[in-house]
């Protein structure tokens, strides 16, 4: 059996293993474990031990508990919910305006979180509700908080870019600058296609109630208060940061400990929130730990096959695709797979591949992840399967149905394909502010 085939088989076995509904990184690691022993005896179980102490020895891994601990103690500690009720006074008076409010949310929630789902469970129970009150069109703000809540694989500090720096073996202090423009270019191009259907279509968003609107200048101004201590963290830690005062792993300790400052504060730092707060840390954390290792571990047979050469040739040589046709190709599986995976498991599965073969046809890697994190973007939304579909169905209330989220990411799908060509064909949007730093 030719090294092709062997490639080929442990691909399909890991795939035929995740639709069984077994855990990723079991699934994939088991694939790793039992191939490396079949091709190469007892001395292949040393690539899966090998991969497991690249991991234990890489100090930015330090980061993913720290970001993680501040998404949820801010979560927890409801400062979120204050920062929301801000936007909603100062944009309810424009048509569209509290769902331009959300996407301001989502912005700033990506900025202290880094993962979607964080997002998505504040927009559906803090957003959702005021905006279904007022009179918004349910197929609309469910597209908002959907498309809203995607930011956060991509605004830095993106835990997503951070799993790509580990497996790509790519600087993640570049790939969060990159991630920052293109993040920011999607939520503006989410604002501008709310004002614009708002303004022709006004019933879809409408104003706040004149009663509603009158508070006085110095109540207004005194709620932008909700505000100062999101933007202290996120400045404390990025900031810092940029500047050269702390590295990777120190700007996130600066987050996670000025977010428990914050709710210290604001005296909602309880035995709760606290406990709360570590048992999700921990968990999540340990899952992304376990995929880690099962994806160097496949990586790592995969690389021992030459399977990267072979899917170089397949592509160029036998298909004759040009570089730019290679890397489209590329794109359109990440949407197909994104119908039935999430982001993570999608990383986990071809980074391998790809990554050397991006570089290999001459094309920026730090680059490539940002067009990676928005591919991923899009294929959440994606029916049948999309991941953010089935997530905004558990959150949403009844009356808002499956087929109602289906069309709600119509529009917003088309904006976000739009934002990534705009990156593909203009790559400056994600090299510029690495370039300066």
């Amino acid at each position: 059996m030719n090294y092709e085939l062997i490639a080929l088989l442990m691909f399909t076995s890991m795939l035929l293993l995740l639709l069984t509904g077994q855990r990723v990184f079991g699934a994939i690691g088991f694939v790793a474990a039992i191939f490396a022993l079949l091709l190469w005896g007892k001395g292949g179980i040393e690539m899966p031990f090998s991969a497991a102490f690249k991991l234990f020895t890489w100090y930015p891994l330090l980061t993913l508990p720290l970001f993680i601990y501040m998404g949820y103690m801010l979560s927890e500690s409801r400062i979120a919910s204050d920062l929301y009720h801000a936007f909603h006074v100062w944009f309810g008076p424009l048509k569209g305006g509290l769902a331009v409010g959300t996407i301001g949310l989502m912005i700033i929630i990506s900025a202290m979180n880094g993962l979607s789902v964080a997002g998505m469970a504040i927009g559906a129970t803090i957003a959702l509700p005021e905006m279904l009150r007022r009179g918004y069109d349910k197929v609309m703000i469910t597209g908002v908080i959907q498309a809203g809540s995607s930011l956060g694989i991509l605004v830095p500090p993106s835990v997503v870019l951070v799993l790509y720096g580990m497996i790509a073996r790519q600087p993640v202090s570049q790939l969060w600058l990159a991630g920052a423009i293109p993040g920011l270019l999607l939520a503006g191009l989410f604002i501008l296609y709310i004002v614009i259907r708002c303004k022709f279509q006004p019933h879809l968003g409408p104003p706040l109630a004149e009663e509603e609107r009158n508070i006085p200048l110095k109540q207004k101004l005194k709620l932008l208060r909700a505000g100062i201590i999101p933007i202290l963290i996120f400045f404390s830690m990025t900031g810092l940061f940029v500047m050269g005062v702390t590295n990777l792993v120190e700007s996130s300790a600066v987050g996670a400990t000025a977010a428990t400052l914050a709710a210290l504060f604001k005296k909602r730092l309880t035995h709760k929130v606290l406990e709360d707060t570590v048992r999700k840390s921990l968990a999540v954390s340990c899952m992304f730990m376990w995929i880690i290792l099962a994806a160097l571990s496949f990586g790592a047979v995969f690389d021992g096959l030459g399977a990267v050469k072979a899917i170089e040739s397949l592509f160029i040589e036998r298909w004759g695709l040009s570089p730019w046709g290679v890397l489209i190709m590329m794109q359109l599986s990440y949407l197909l797979m994104g119908t039935f995976l999430d982001d993570t498991a999608m990383l986990v599965i071809v980074a391998p591949l790809y990554v050397p073969l991006v570089i290999a046809l001459g094309f920026d890697p730090i680059w490539y992840g940002v067009l990676y994190t928005i591919t991923c973007q899009i294929a959440y939304m994606t029916p049948p399967f999309g991941y953010n579909l089935f997530l905004m169905r558990a959150m949403a209330p009844p009356e808002i149905t499956l087929m109602d989220i289906y069309r709600s990411i119509v529009p917003f799908v088309l904006v976000m394909i739009l934002g990534l060509a705009l990156v593909m064909a203009f790559p400056q949007i994600a090299l510029w502010l690495p370039s300066q730093f």
